[in-house]
């Protein structure tokens, strides 16, 4: 009876907050469409936009922000989702696309088309997520060894990033008179988007997100530890690499549009896991609402914050995301302390 009542309120708790969140992003998304450099009330907008005649206030939101906070969404959703099964790959909280290289992998081949063969430039997206598999394939190499242990993952990981952050350098430093277009890349921007970029998007995080949603039954099992998994028959060593490919896809995808975006993996998983606990079958949605709700809040942040100025969204989250972990971090040592 007890076992009973506490899954009833569970249930409701995951309920409550799944609801909170979608308020939350309709909310924001209402925001988002009606700040600006140009101000309008909702009326007007709804007003313009049911209108036959092509005002000034539709074509803004039309062709400026209704594409944006929709690849905010999308955006948001995929890094979250990335981080989540990359967490679940290396049983740490502190894993996510940027942390181990699969980003980094994804924003370096994106760079070299960009300033090397910029008549690819349509190519970005595949280029992209051939960068993230290559750059897996590397990690998975370097830490293979009577199969695959997490902390080896990790390790490689941070050594690939290494070495793909001095190329990137490098790069930047022999194509300086290029660096326009690439400088907004590197830091993480939804500017100048159109619906052509939303649409390819929308079809490469549906795929990745059905893939991810698929994997939440392997993603609990790695939770449980190697040697359980192994006793439940799960092939441990094939479940992370195939979890891996799904965060690296998705991790490129939102790298190939909108650039290097990072802790949205990081912070939103862990945030997700404190409010509805460790098991990704609420888990894995709540960090996928709760990533699209963080990331069209820094974006709407970034370009209202500053009349006049931009600042790229990439920058918001590295400002706010990275004191934000270290302080939940602190939080959660005190408490264990205790």
């Amino acid at each position: 009876m007890n076992i009973d009542k506490k899954e009833k309120i569970s249930v409701k708790r995951v309920g409550f907050i799944w609801t909170v969140l979608i308020i939350l992003l309709v909310i924001l998304s209402l925001v988002a469409i009606a700040v600006g450099s140009a101000g309008y009330s909702i009326g007007e907008i709804l007003s313009a936009l049911f209108s036959e005649e092509k005002s000034t206030i539709k074509i803004i939101v039309m062709n400026l922000r209704l594409p944006r906070l929709l690849l905010a969404i999308l955006i948001g959703s995929s890094l979250s989702a990335s981080g989540a099964l990359l967490q679940s790959v290396m049983r740490n909280p502190l894993a996510d696309p940027g942390t181990i290289g699969v980003s980094a992998g994804a924003g370096t081949a994106a760079t070299t088309i960009l300033l090397v063969f910029p008549h690819l430039t349509n190519s970005v997206p595949l280029f992209a997520f051939g960068g993230a598999a290559l750059a897996c394939f590397l990690i998975y190499s370097l830490a293979w060894k009577d199969g695959v242990d997490p902390t080896r993952i990790i390790l490689s990981g941070v050594a690939i990033n290494s070495v793909l952050g001095a190329y990137n350098s490098l790069l930047q430093l022999l194509h300086a008179d290029s660096l326009e277009g690439v400088l907004a890349f590197m830091n993480g921007s939804l500017s100048g988007r159109s619906w052509a970029q939303v649409r390819m998007l929308a079809v490469y995080a549906g795929v990745g997100l059905v893939l991810a949603f698929l994997s939440i039954k392997s993603a609990n099992m790695l939770q449980l530890g190697d040697e359980m998994a192994r006793s439940l028959g799960a092939r441990v060593s094939m479940i992370r690499i195939c979890l891996s490919a799904v965060s690296a896809f998705l991790a490129a995808a939102t790298v190939s549009v909108a650039g290097m975006i990072g802790f949205v993996g990081l912070v939103v998983p862990h945030i997700s896991r404190l409010l509805v606990g460790s098991d990704y079958k609420a888990m894995l949605p709540t960090s996928v609402l709760l990533g699209a709700v963080v990331l069209l809040a820094a974006d709407t942040v970034g370009r209202t914050i500053v009349p006049g100025m931009e600042i790229p969204v990439g920058i918001v989250m590295a400002v706010t995301g990275g004191p934000f972990f270290l302080y939940m971090l602190r939080k959660k040592g005190k408490v264990r302390g205790n």
